[in-house]
Parts: C-alpha cells; structure tokens; sequence
C-alpha cells in the first residue's frame, strides 16, 4: 500500500479523497494553483505544493509540475479526481514513466474510451447496442446536414475527447449546423485542448443511465448497480440518484453485462462509468468516463462501500473487496449544490465569497464538500461548492430527507441551486420518477424562481464601467426557508404601499434602453457584430466564457449597434458595458 499520494484536482474531489487517504493511513499532497492558495483542499492536506499563478492550464493542467511536485514530495502514486487531466492519457504516461502509480485505468484505455469515436468502435466489438452516430469526427456543418437528412434531427454534436456537458451542442434543424458545430469546436478546444467533435442521434424521450464498473489488475471485472443523472439542464446533471428508478431486473441486468464486457475488452483497471441512453426495455451506449464519477457518492451509499478507497487498493495491485456489496440496499438521491443564479430560470456562474456555509444534519444526510464558511468560490474552475446526498430505505424516505436538507443547507454570501434542487424534488413528475433528460428543460418552468436577497443589485457606473452592488435587505417578511435567503421582490402599488413582484413579470415589463452588459465575470470569446450592424431582439451579440461554460449575450430589443467595447480575450467584470443598441424608433 502507498504511503503518500498526491491529489491533482481541487475543491470537492481533492478534499474527497484526502478523506479517504487518512481513513486508510496514508499522506496526502494537495497541489493547487496561487489562487487557490487558501483553499479547503490546501488546508486539509498533510502537504501542498504551490503551482504558481495563472489559468488552469499553468498549473492544475500543468503535467511536468504536477510530476515534479509528486517527486520532490516523495508521493508514490497520484490521483486525479474528475476533470481537469483526470482522463488525459499523456498525462497517465507520465505517470507511470516517472515510476510513480496512476490511479486509475491505464494510458491504452484511456486513449481508446475518452475518443468517443474509437470508444463507438469498442461497443460495437464487445456487443453493446448504439445509437445512430458518426464513424469517424466531423469536418464541418455539411456533415451534421447529411446526418441529419439519414437519421432526422435532433442530432448532437459531441467532443470526442470529453465530457460532462462541454463541447456539446444540440442541433434541431439544419439551419443550426454551423453555429452549433462552431460552438462545440470551441468550447472542446478551450475544455480539452482537442476540438475534434463527432454527432449522435439525440434520443428525444430517454433516460441517462450510467452503470458503475470496477477492475482489479488481477482481472476480477463488476458492476456496482446503476444511477439515473436525467435531470439535467444544458447537460450539466443537476440531481442524480441509485438505484436508477423504475427499470426492469432484466435491463439492469442487462445493461451491467454490457458494461463489464466493455471494460474487459480494453482491459480495464480502477474505476469507471459506463453510460446509456434508455428508451423503454432499450439501451444503448453513449460513452464512458474513465474515472471516478461526481455523482459516485449515491453508489457508495447504497453499496456501503468507499469507491475512492477501493479505487486506491486496486492502484496498489490489492484484489477487489468490493464484490460482496454489489447488491443495492434502500435508495440514495444527489443534489449538486452549484454557485449560479437561478432567478427567472438563468442558471448563471455566481462566483463570491460564502460568508456562512452549515450543511444540514440528520439521519441519512451527507454533505460533501470543498468549501467552509469565509472560502471563496473562484471564477476561474467549476462552480460545484458541495453534494447532498440523502439516503433512505426506499425512495420515497430518501427523497423526503433529501428535501429536508435542502430547505435547511445554509448558504450566504452566494447565489446557489438549492431553489431549482427543491423544485425538481417537489415536483409531482420527479417524485413519480416520470422525466427523460429533456424532462427538466422542457417542463419545469424556473422563471418565477426568485432573486436570493444576497443577490439583491444596485447597479452603478464609476469610469465609464458598470459594477453590480449587492444588496442585503433587511425588510420584514424576508422569506428564509431556514436555508439560503431569499427576499420576495416587491413593487410601490398605487396606494403608496408594497407587493410581491414575480421575476416573470419583471423581465419582461421593463423595457430595455439598449445597453448590453456582461452578465457576470469572464472573459469574451466571440464579438458577432460591428458598429452600425442591426440586429433583431435575441440575436447573440457576444459569447461570454465563465467557470468553463459559454454563455450567450443576445440582443435586448432590436435596434443599431453602437461603439463595441470588447474583443475576443477581454476579461470582463459582471456589468461591464459591451455595446449600446439605439433601438428601433429612437429619436
């Protein structure tokens, strides 16, 4: 067994297995980057290296200092948490070329499984059923067209060397293609540093199973039960739950089988995720995540298992101890808790300091986290700030704990997903377990959600540049929930006194002048218009990358562009004016 590793992640993961490691006796090595000098995961550590400042791909994607730091520590092995190079094969390589131990699968199932392309081929040697997609990676917007007049649309376009919702874009039409094939290219490019993208027929009423697979060296293969990640919105997953609910023995079944002749077919070693689209008593392969999953802690729930432990024994050439606990008992359920803006259904990155953090206690509840009170949530990597998993007997206790910590998970200083994570629970479809991964953006109406009062914003102008000013209330009747606080807007009526305004009636009754903002800090990847173009109400004047996702900027009203005040590479604080429209009929 190892006795030092190195952890080459941050936040939530980083702190995750550090936990893991001291449960087994081991010292851990915590890198991070000099921004995240003060993190959660630096002080929880036995030790930390300092990477140096800059963007990610300086330091927390920075394969020679990483090795370096796991060297002149003397760490044996290095783990690498989720994202950032977690299922970068050169980085695997190197790994092992240092003579240290890679946690996780090997250079050769990494390369082939992370090429979702090549990863097709496999399914289509070990007899796992696909669904319709390209052989090989896309050139361009002609090749979703003629994709599209073979199998019909919706189609996807996917990056070929990741996952997790980036590099993705959904195409409904033709028309579409070019925009969208642009946009996946891009964000793959900036995501993964591979811009390769291949389509998929995108399946309109089905479910996002994945199933969990583990390897030993010594060739022990199983599965670990399934997990249903449906609710999703941008292909972000926002809740997630195991067992998945309502299938058949014969699919779980089924599906198991079909991702353990997966695994064994690439030789695999360690943990992974083998993911399915269901429709009905169908699956079929969407691709698989050569690494230890966000949601895992749901399977380790109902498993009674430490996969990060497990995950670590296998790296060390142990047998796997898992293969007496591969049958689910009771049910666990997983809402991420995300630092975005939820008010009238945005779903934006809301980085800040988190004044008060208190997660709720109780039989069943779990917070995992990277992050206490008075740590800040940068806007430079992911907006994750924890994980509550709730578990119980059955699915219907578990989802009643789940809501119950939801409402008393305390949070001040920055907005968060709890009001969408409570809607989705109470929603009379969620708790039936009737919802396709189109089922949350197509039903659940998030417009009416309101503004938390730490939200609450003056908007001032210094220097010509805009800053958003939050605002604390302290009026009466502020609703709570005792959890995160949210203040009711309201609005002057006649009389001269107070009521509730909803968000709803709020964006669309006030009428734009024109001016076009950033919407929150990041930096500006795309400028589609010039000085006196004119452009029609929803247009997408700008892209906006933040916490690693592009965020469209549109047209507030039709009009003529003004002087633009940005190019490609700006960065851009949250209010900062971009153009200023002069809208149709001005004077």
């Amino acid at each position: 067994m190892f006795s030092k590793i190195l952890i080459a992640n941050r936040g939530e993961i980083a702190v995750r297995v550090i936990r893991s490691c001291r449960s087994l006796g081991i010292q851990s090595v915590a890198v991070h980057s000099e921004a995240d000098s003060a993190s959660l995961h630096v002080r929880e550590a036995d030790q930390a290296v300092d990477l140096g400042p800059g963007p990610a791909s300086e330091n927390y994607l920075n394969i020679e200092r990483i090795i370096a730091a796991a060297l002149e520590t003397g760490a044996e092995a290095i783990h690498p948490g989720y994202g950032f190079l977690s299922e970068n094969a050169g980085f695997a390589k190197a790994v092992v070329d240092a003579g240290l131990a890679f946690i996780g699968p090997s250079p050769e199932a990494i390369s082939t499984m992370g090429e979702k392309v090549a990863a097709r081929a496999v399914a289509i040697a070990a007899e796992v059923p696909l669904a319709p997609g390209s052989k090989e990676a896309i050139t361009g917007a002609a090749d979703v067209i003629n994709f599209g007049t073979q199998h019909g649309y919706p189609i996807l376009v996917k990056a070929s060397a990741g996952g997790g919702g980036r590099g993705m874009r959904l195409v409904e039409s033709e028309e579409h293609a070019e925009e969208a094939v642009a946009a996946a290219v891009r964000e793959a490019t900036a995501a993964f540093g591979n811009g390769e993208v291949y389509l998929e027929r995108y399946l309109t009423s089905a479910r996002h199973v994945e199933v969990q697979v583990f390897a030993d060296k010594l060739g022990n293969t199983v599965y670990v039960g399934d997990r249903d990640c449906s609710v999703q919105r941008r292909h972000q997953k926002l809740i997630e739950e195991s067992p998945a609910p309502g299938l058949s023995a014969e699919l779980r079944t089924a599906m198991g089988a079909a991702a353990v002749r997966l695994a064994q077919h690439v030789g695999y070693a360690g943990a992974g995720t083998v993911e399915f689209l269901v429709e009905g008593e169908n699956f079929y392969f969407l691709e698989m995540n050569t690494r230890i999953q966000v949601e895992h802690p749901v399977t380790e729930m109902v498993h009674n298992v430490d996969l990060i432990a497990e995950q670590i024994r296998v790296a060390a050439g142990e047998e796997l101890s898992i293969r007496d606990r591969l049958t689910p008992s009771g049910a666990a359920i997983e809402a991420r808790i995300n630092a975005e803006d939820v008010a009238g259904g945005r779903f934006l990155p809301a980085p800040g300091l988190i004044e008060e953090l208190t997660p709720p206690e109780g039989e069943g509840l779990r917070f995992d986290t990277g992050y206490m009170s008075g740590d800040e949530v940068l806007p430079y990597y992911d907006s994750l700030i924890g994980k509550l998993i709730a578990y119980g007997p059955d699915r219907e206790t578990a989802l009643a704990r789940l809501e119950d910590g939801l409402e008393r998970l305390l949070v001040r200083g920055v907005s968060t997903t709890v009001p969408a994570s409570l809607k989705v629970v109470r929603h009379e479809d969620f708790q039936a377990a009737r919802f396709t991964t189109r089922w949350l953006e197509e039903t659940v109406d998030f417009s009416e959600e309101p503004e938390e009062e730490s939200l609450a914003r003056n908007e001032v102008e210094v220097g010509g540049r805009f800053y958003i000013i939050p605002q604390f209330s302290d009026r009466p009747g502020a609703v709570t929930n005792g959890g995160p606080v949210w203040a009711a807007p309201v609005e002057e009526t006649a009389a001269g006194g107070q009521r509730p305004r909803n968000n709803r009636a709020r964006g669309k009754g006030k009428a734009s002048d024109g001016s076009v903002k950033a919407p929150m800090q990041g930096t500006i990847i795309k400028v589609n218009v010039e000085e006196g173009q004119a452009v029609a109400t929803g247009d997408v004047l700008f892209v906006l990358e933040a916490m690693k996702m592009e965020n469209p900027i549109q047209a507030p009203a039709a009009g003529i562009v003004g002087p633009v005040h940005a190019v490609v590479g700006d960065s851009m604080a949250a209010g900062t004016l971009l153009t200023q429209l002069v809208l149709e009929g001005a004077n």
